[in-house]
């Protein structure tokens, strides 16, 4: 398991293809949620080095955008295998520097995995299409090409999973990079992008530069940066969208949510207990598929909430860098765990009622820890605070409906639009449901409707901004430009009309 740091990691820049740690610029604490140990200090780039970065991406461009996509996809096959041979360790890492269960931290990185294995695909990808005598003697094709440099931005929650959903399919589809991870968790992000650079990618091809609003604006601003891939809140998400697209840039930006799972009363309690538990509390709710609110409808309230209050007070936590390892360990930082905590107490104060309260909570063994445990409210209106927001803790809200309609137009009041989901064994109603709900990712039974790396991440509303989402054919055409040919080859004496 997880050993305990005696001397702080190193927190390197990649640049053109050196590994760069810069002592001059501004550093910042990389800490363990678990503990408050600080575990390395991360550089605070900026403009200059964003340049440095575009510039090494640039000039690599040419080569790499002409490197066939058979070759491309064999170093992807060569990264698979070192990151499957690296992955307890990596796993560990993440645990170590976000706070994540160890199962939890498998559990990203094998979706961040699936997204390298989509990636292996790109010859087959990036098809195009054809027709033969579209017009008499005349053909048309098309082709898929890569775009230029292009950008990605991530948050603190998923430290290797969301970067996956990014540079491999950019890079394979013959772009290349620049990287720049959470400032909070950028350790998993340099391990894994080493392993890139070891299974053979060429220097230039991805550079990752640390930072924070400084580096994002250089990014959004650059003139030689193409396209532009964000994932975090909304207001943020929002302001990259414009800021890039006001320069020229294509982007896909992925903010923030409040996803509901709709309880009829046929639904098997039990299941929808256990889905429900551990989409509200896995990964300490900081997710943006989160189930943060459940909505039992008429008489499912009765025998859902008094289970739903047993197995959030059966949640155990604490630190997960050792061993055994709890079912709930802490949030980012303390500043995170004041901000789900006062939350948590506007919910009080709007009326609602506190079924299991997480505030509270203590943890003797890491008392430095940025702890909340799991938390049931009940009684949650429209209105409320704790409903209009993403908690991005673990807050499970419980909000009441006579019928499916009721449970519908509270669903479909919300200004995001990640995901939803239903327990139900009446097919008409699953039906139903899944025809009238306004996101992009639906479950039946299924709690959190996370899209697999062949499907896009489908957010609606205002949980996603752009055109073209992460992931899956959607995320191909992000990162590519079709060319379209028209060709026509004359036969001999054909259209020698001025030898008449």
């Amino acid at each position: 398991m997880c050993a305990v740091a005696t001397e702080l990691s190193p927190c390197p820049m990649l640049i053109d293809g050196d590994w760069i740690d810069s002592k001059e610029i501004d550093r910042v604490p990389v800490q363990n949620p678990s503990t408050g140990e600080v575990l390395s200090e991360m550089p605070m780039g900026g403009k200059a080095e964003i340049e440095a970065a575009v510039a090494a991406a640039k000039e690599a461009f040419p080569g790499w955008s002409q490197t066939p996509p058979v070759e491309r996809a064999r170093l992807f096959y060569r990264y698979r295998s070192l990151l499957e041979e690296n992955f307890d360790s990596i796993a560990e890492l993440i645990t170590r520097e976000h706070g994540k269960t160890l199962g939890e931290s498998r559990g990203g990185l094998y979706r961040g995995l699936e997204n390298v294995e989509y990636a292996c695909g790109i010859p087959t990808l990036l098809f195009g299409d054809t027709i033969e005598n579209l017009a008499a003697g005349i053909d048309c094709e098309t082709f898929f090409e890569p775009l230029g440099v292009c950008a990605g931005i991530t948050p603190f929650n998923f430290p290797a999973m969301v970067p996956m959903w990014m540079f491999p399919l950019a890079l394979a589809c013959g772009n290349t990079f620049v990287f720049k991870p959470s400032e909070m968790v950028p350790l998993s992000s340099i391990r894994i992008i080493e392993l890139l650079v070891e299974a053979g990618l060429p220097k230039g091809v991805l550079n990752l530069v640390h930072g924070a609003v400084e580096t994002v604006d250089a990014i959004l601003e650059h003139p030689d940066i193409k396209a532009v891939s964000f994932v975090g809140s909304t207001p943020v998400a929002k302001y990259i969208y414009e800021t890039g697209t006001r320069h020229g840039k294509r982007v896909q930006a992925n903010g923030s949510a409040k996803n509901y799972t709709i309880v009829m009363p046929d639904a098997d309690i039990n299941k929808s207990v256990e889905g429900i538990t551990g989409g509200a509390f896995g990964c300490a709710g900081e997710r943006c598929m989160a189930s943060s609110t459940t909505i039992p409808v008429g008489e499912a309230a009765k025998e859902l909430i008094p289970t739903l209050k047993v197995a959030t007070k059966s949640v155990k936590i604490g630190p997960t860098d050792r061993m055994p390892q709890p079912d709930l360990g802490p949030v980012i930082s303390s500043k995170h765990r004041d901000r789900v905590n006062s939350l948590i107490a506007s919910g009080e104060v709007e009326g609602a009622k506190i079924l299991s309260d997480g505030r509270s909570v203590k943890v003797p063994e890491a008392p430095n820890g940025y702890y909340v445990g799991a938390t049931l409210v009940d009684g949650v209106e429209q209105e409320m605070t704790l409903n209009r927001e993403e908690v991005f803790g673990p807050v499970l809200n419980v909000m009441r409906a006579d019928n499916l309609e009721a449970a519908l137009e509270i669903a479909n009041g919300s200004s995001f639009g990640n995901g939803t989901a239903i327990y139900t064994e009446s097919g008409k109603l699953a039906r139903e449901f899944k025809h009238r709900v306004k996101t992009g990712m639906v479950g039946i039974n299924v709690a959190v409707p996370a899209s697999m790396a062949m499907f896009p991440f489908a957010g609606w509303n205002a949980s996603f901004f752009g055109d073209l989402h992460v992931q899956g054919k959607e995320g191909v055409a992000f990162y590519t430009q079709q060319k379209v040919i028209t060709s026509r080859w004359f036969a001999q004496g054909e259209g020698d009309v001025w030898k008449q």
